[in-house]
């Protein structure tokens, strides 16, 4: 299958171009800091943001996209489920 967009220089407005799903740990990181989470499942995401920083997002809705650059998504505290990292 040809990618018409392959030679475009991507921005921080464009569709995320890789997605993985992610278990929640609190000792491993993503391999790479996302762009975005999807949010299958609703609850509560704890996390690492891309500057180190520890933060909670209560009351997301499951179905939605959380734009946060993450590092990390930790165990303790997250309760939503069926995440996908979006790079």
């Amino acid at each position: 299958m040809t990618d018409p967009f392959a030679g475009y220089a991507g921005s921080l407005d464009d569709p995320a171009s890789f997605c993985r799903n992610i278990e929640p740990s609190d000792s491993v990181a993503l391999p790479e800091v996302s762009r975005a989470i999807y949010v299958g499942g609703a609850g509560t995401i704890r996390l690492i943001d891309a500057a180190g920083n520890t933060a909670v997002f209560a009351g997301l809705v499951g179905g939605s996209i959380l734009p946060v650059r993450t590092q990390q998504v930790l165990s303790t505290g997250t309760t939503a489920t069926d995440l996908v990292v979006m790079l």
